[in-house]
Formats: structure tokens, sequence, C-alpha cells
């Protein structure tokens, strides 16, 4: 912030901005030179971008500290959408966070387990599968529920594993059930560690020993840790028969796979441009050091560019509607964000 701006003027600003903030549209994602030049315009910006997430902050200091760092992530928004076409960026609900300190509260999968855990699931049962269809959306064939919101709990593992498995459920019964990533946060300790990450393979493995998962409603989520409420008599529990793991660095196996159903999948989303992902066909910067799981929900292709769809759990503000398309066909086995390197679905009877 400029040194002639001091914290009394700024206060004084912010709060006249706050009273009288007008609904912004924060899917404007191009801002002007004279936005990016003018504290005063940068200042109403922050006040209605507050007002819309509903930010408050404990001092004078912090909020200053968190107006900073506002303008150094629209900064780069603006920076970015200048540099990029296929997709852009936008303001979210993550503006005020530092890049470090969106990577520490937002993803969670562990890591340190995965290559040993994926010696354990060797069939797949779309090997032999051709002739798949051009696109596929289990959106739109009523096999995915709406859009979560982990918080800043490193939980990413259980949503990404709850996804997968409300899909076959549906594929199975014909029923939609939205189940419980809470149970899995507070009851599946022996390998994962509830809000410091873990790994879906072995969710699913809890899934299958302990008789199945509770429904959302039976058993909610609170975005922290909790105590196991393993035991409730007289509810439902939705149950797999097992789990399958596509094969490593495989995108053609992993299309199969979607083809039939929801797949649990690992990407590294700790990149700035994925913090901001607005909309379009992400191809941006990333690397392949897994640190999110996410769900993948379909396929399709947009203006010659093939996509994966992807269901997010930071929730509905975030991308396009909770959700990112991802590039495929990138000539890198491992595929764009590693999301080909560790993919894995839930098997289940068909009533």
């Amino acid at each position: 912030m400029d040194s002639k701006f001091s914290l009394s003027v700024f206060a004084l600003s912010l709060s006249g901005l706050l009273c009288c903030a007008l609904a912004h549209d924060f899917s404007i994602v191009g801002y002007s030179p004279e936005h990016l030049a003018s504290t005063d315009k940068l200042l109403y910006l922050f006040g209605s971008w507050m007002s819309k997430h509903s930010k408050f902050y404990g001092s004078l200091e912090e909020r200053v500290h968190r107006f900073e760092i506002f303008r150094d992530n629209l900064m780069h928004i603006n920076r970015r959408n200048n540099e990029i076409s296929s997709y852009w960026l936008g303001l979210n609900e993550f503006a005020d966070l530092t890049h470090d300190e969106f990577k520490n509260r937002y993803l969670g999968l562990s890591k340190p387990e995965i290559s040993r855990k994926r010696e354990t699931s060797a069939k797949f049962r779309y090997r032999d599968v051709d002739g798949l269809p051009k696109s596929v959306d289990w959106r739109k064939k009523g096999a995915v529920t709406p859009v979560k919101n982990q918080g800043s709990c490193g939980s990413c593992w259980a949503f990404s594993t709850v996804a997968a498995v409300e899909g076959i459920n549906q594929i199975a019964t014909g029923n939609l059930t939205t189940l419980s990533e809470q149970e899995l946060v507070d009851c599946d300790r022996i390998f994962n560690n509830g809000c410091n990450g873990g790994l879906m393979d072995y969710a699913f493995e809890y899934i299958i020993s302990s008789g199945g998962l509770h429904k959302e409603d039976d058993y909610p989520y609170l975005m922290e840790e909790g105590t196991c409420q393993e035991q409730k008599e007289d509810m439902e529990l939705v149950t797999i028969s097992g789990y399958e793991d596509v094969p490593h660095n495989d995108e053609e196996s992993l299309l199969k796979a979607l083809a039939h159903q929801p797949v649990s999948v690992a990407i590294e989303a700790s990149g700035r441009d994925f913090q901001f992902y607005r909309g379009g066909v992400f191809d941006g910067p990333c690397g392949t050091d897994l640190d999110h799981g996410v769900a993948a929900i379909g396929y399709g292709s947009s203006k010659g560019s093939g996509y994966i769809i992807v269901k997010n759990s930071w929730g509905s503000r975030w991308g396009e509607r909770g959700y990112i398309r991802m590039k495929i066909n990138t000539g890198k086995p491992e595929g764009l964000c590693g999301i080909n390197k560790l993919a894995s679905y839930p098997t289940k009877a068909k009533n």
C-alpha cells in the first residue's frame, strides 16, 4: 500500500465503502488499468468483495494486510488473463489469502503412502472396452450430487471418495443419495488422517470393512474433525462391494472408466492459477506432485480441445460453479497436473 495512505484514512474509506458497497459482478475477470492504479477504486472493489463473501477481520492492521494481499492477487489475475486464452481467472473467496496460506488450508492428499497403495489393486474391469462415446457428463445422468465445500479442513480425499461412491450407487440403484464425508474424517483413522490428509483407496477400504457409509443428513459435515459416531442405529448405509485402480499414467484407461462411472482422481492443485480459476479449458502451469483429491465426472471437448470434467470441493463459487475442465491429450503420460497418476473407483453390483 502507498506509504502516504495512512491506516486511519484506510479505516474511514473502507468503513464507508462497506456501508454502501454494491453487488459487484465478480464474474468480470478483466480489470482496467484505471482500477489497478486507483487506490480508491481498489478499496471499493475490496469492500464489495468483503461484503459478497462475508469477510470480517479482527483488527485494522489485519484488514490492511488482507487488502494488500487482495491487491497482489488482483494484479496476478489481471496479468495472467492478458497472457492466456484457453481459460481465465477471477476473484473468489480465496482472494485475501497468500498462495502459501491457500495451499496449507485447502489441499489434503497424503502422498507418502501413494506408491505402496497402488500395488494392492491390479484389476481393471474396463480394460477391453472400445467404442467410447465422444462425451460423457454424469451430472446429466443424475449421478452427481451438488458441489460441496471442504472448508479449511484438509479432507479433499474424503470428498473425492464420497463423490465416486455417490455416483456408482446411483448407477447401481437409480437413487442419488448424498453421503457423509464427516464419517470418513472422524472414523477412517487407521491410515487416513482426518483434516490432515488421506488417500481415496484407503477410504474405499474403510467403507467396505465398516459395512457402508451413512447419509450426509444423518452425519453432517463440520469442516473440522469430530468424534466418530460410526454406530448409528436404524440409519441407512450405502455400501460398495470393492474398488479398482485405473492403470497408472494411462489416459485412455481413465476415459474408459469415466465412460462408465465417476472416478476419484488426484491432481496437483497448488498452482496460483488453480487458486483463481474461473472458467475455460484449464491448461495452465502445474506439476505432478499430487496434493489434492477430486472427482472426475465426465469428459468432452470444446473448440477442438479435449477435457476432463472435474468436481472440486471448494464450494460452488470457485471455477465453473465448483467444477473445472482440465485439458487432456497433453502428450504427457501422467496427464495435466498428474490427473492420470492415481485414479480409482468403487464397484457395486446393480440391483
